[in-house]
């Protein structure tokens, strides 16, 4: 399981690193080590309900999130269909999750590069809304700014839900995880 988002200080708090957030949501939330350097990523495993989990955040810029885990992939091979990709998405709206099976990157960079580097667009996504009613015209600027706080409460306040859909999906299959959790 990955979470998309940018190493650094400068990154840490912003919109686009709702990913990374989630995966250590997840680490702390199921008593996992501490996540430890695996070449181009950083990584923690363990068992949850019988499942043998891996977490993973690429270190490479968002943009370059797919050389990082085709990199951790020739270290480490996964099966890619099981992989499922976390990361903000600007066309939903804050507060909202949704995950799919496949698809296009819907011009989310981090995204496309994952598509890109490991050649299939059939990893299962899950998406945490960051979008407001009007976005900027930059939306650089926008996804590199933090939350205001409201907005980064609605999106914390989706974590479990969104750790009960991971779960969900990888027991029950992913139209179980959809029916449940995309609201």
């Amino acid at each position: 399981m990955v979470g998309l988002g940018n190493p650094g200080l400068d990154h840490e708090n912003t919109r686009h690193n709702v990913g990374f957030w989630f995966v250590d949501y997840l680490a702390h939330k199921f008593h996992f080590t501490d996540f430890i350097r695996s070449g181009p990523c950083l990584t923690t495993e363990g068992r949850v309900k019988g499942l043998n989990l891996l977490l993973v955040k690429p270190i490479l810029y968002m943009n370059h999130s797919g050389q990082a885990l085709s990199g951790l992939w020739r270290m480490r091979p996964f099966i890619l269909e099981n992989m499922l990709v976390c990361y903000d998405d600007v066309s939903l709206p804050v507060g909202k999750i949704r995950i799919r099976p496949w698809g296009s990157a819907g011009g989310h960079k981090g995204l496309a590069s994952v598509i890109d580097s490991l050649g299939t667009d059939t990893c299962v996504r899950l998406r945490f809304g960051i979008g407001r009613e009007t976005l900027p015209e930059d939306l650089t600027e926008f996804v590199l700014s933090p939350f205001e706080t409201e907005e980064e409460e609605a999106v914390l306040d989706r974590f479990d839900d969104a750790a009960s859909a991971v779960i969900t999906f990888y027991t029950e299959g992913i139209e179980k995880a959809m029916n449940l959790y995309n609201t």
